[in-house]
């Protein structure tokens, strides 16, 4: 092989694999679509952004990018022109050729498989993102232990279908008012819990606390504390009436079993939440006390004196009698005086009357006799003719009859003269 024919055949070779390294650059190109990230799971309620980029062959430009969702060999629809989202998505692009899809107030309806479409000027070069964001909707849920017994240290669950994207921080709440936070932890610990800490609970993601949970009831089961016992009537225990004992507690679940003791007794006297003992008499007197019992345990109360500190009702009733017995009686012998003293002065004014007619008649009478002096004086001047041996009082009595008989002259004259 001649110089000139050698060299032609080795720049030959040379070209080939320049031209062989050259291709892969060329021709290597591929459509390629990268995803924010290939799943998300959000709230129901929320609003959420998704994002991915693409790149394609030098050759090809795009003319149209959308957003799709559950896209199939004969059904791919853009998204703004779909009805379930209508009003509810916005699809923008930044400078650095991002592509957003921005969703608001989703629904379970929004559950699917988000992905780019990317039309360019060669019918045939079109390009779908195919897997895309799997989006997941979820809701939050409280879980607590089925029972919680007083003392116990329970831990809470905030608890989803999928895992919430991001680092999430949760807030707790009871009965409406904020108890805590924990960071990257969905689990509350209750220390000891008590009645006290019975209530509703509820939880939410720090940055939606708009979307919390449906608030769930704890309550702590406890024996029963706090008893108490009353007395009716409250007022003095009379011997022979009724007086019936109630006991009272505080208890989760309420106490069903309740016992009545009497002090110095080592068996019960009675049963149930009201204890009644029927014609107290002095026997009964002592100290009593209950116990009340439910399934987490029983406490007794303080013991309370009852005693009998009135009086005999039948006593009473007596004494009363005998009260009103008198006052009866004293109430007639009033009636009897007014009554004979209204008598009295009807009599009274009754012999006013009489003795005024009768005043009249002997005046009637007088005027009669002075006219006929000698018929009405005739014993009396008889005897003084006939004399006595008692000459002084003879004398006086005269005298009396001779004044008297000038006084009856008198009338008679005063009679006799109509003038």
């Amino acid at each position: 092989m001649s110089p000139a024919s050698y060299s032609d055949a080795r720049m030959f070779c040379l070209f080939s694999l320049i031209s062989l390294l050259m291709i892969p650059v060329i021709y290597s190109q591929n459509w390629e679509v990268k995803y924010s990230s290939m799943m998300k799971c959000v709230l129901k309620g929320s609003t959420i952004n998704v994002s991915g980029t693409y790149t394609l062959p030098n050759n090809l430009t795009v003319t149209q990018t959308f957003w799709t969702v559950n896209p199939s060999k004969n059904k791919i629809i853009n998204l703004l022109a779909h009805p379930v989202y209508r009003g509810r998505v916005q699809v923008f692009k930044n400078q650095d050729g991002m592509i957003f899809l921005h969703l608001s107030y989703v629904t379970h309806e929004y559950e699917g498989m988000y992905c780019l479409r990317i039309l360019t000027n060669e019918k045939d070069e079109r390009f779908l993102g195919f897997p895309g964001i799997e989006l997941k909707v979820t809701e939050l849920r409280l879980e607590i232990p089925a029972e919680i017994i007083e003392g116990e240290s329970p831990v809470l669950f905030c608890k989803t279908t999928c895992d919430l994207s991001g680092k999430t921080e949760f807030t707790w709440y009871k009965n409406g008012k904020r108890l805590s936070e924990s960071i990257g932890s969905n689990q509350l610990l209750l220390q000891s819990v008590s009645s006290d800490d019975t209530g509703n609970y509820s939880c939410a993601v720090r940055d939606q606390k708009h979307l919390p949970s449906p608030a769930v009831s704890l309550s702590v089961r406890y024996p029963p504390k706090n008893i108490s016992v009353s007395i009716s009537p409250s007022a003095e225990i009379v011997e022979g009436d009724s007086v019936t004992l109630s006991c009272s507690s505080d208890s989760n679940p309420p106490a069903l079993n309740f016992s009545w003791f009497k002090e110095n007794q080592s068996s019960a006297v009675g049963s149930g939440q009201s204890f009644s003992i029927s014609s107290f008499n002095s026997s009964h007197s002592g100290r009593y006390y209950c116990e009340a019992q439910n399934k987490h345990g029983s406490q007794r109360s303080e013991s309370v004196s009852v005693s009998v500190k009135g009086v005999q009702r039948a006593a009473l009733q007596t004494v009363t009698g005998i009260v009103v017995g008198c006052g009866g009686l004293i109430f007639i012998i009033i009636i009897i005086i007014i009554i004979v003293f209204i008598s009295r002065k009807r009599r009274r004014e009754c012999g006013t009357e009489d003795v005024n007619q009768k005043q009249t008649a002997d005046s009637s009478d007088d005027t009669y006799t002075a006219l006929d002096p000698v018929s009405r004086t005739s014993d009396i001047y008889s005897t003084i003719r006939s004399g006595d041996s008692r000459a002084p009082d003879d004398t006086y009595t005269a005298l009396r009859l001779q004044s008297r008989s000038s006084e009856y002259e008198t009338l008679a004259v005063t009679s006799a003269d109509p003038h």
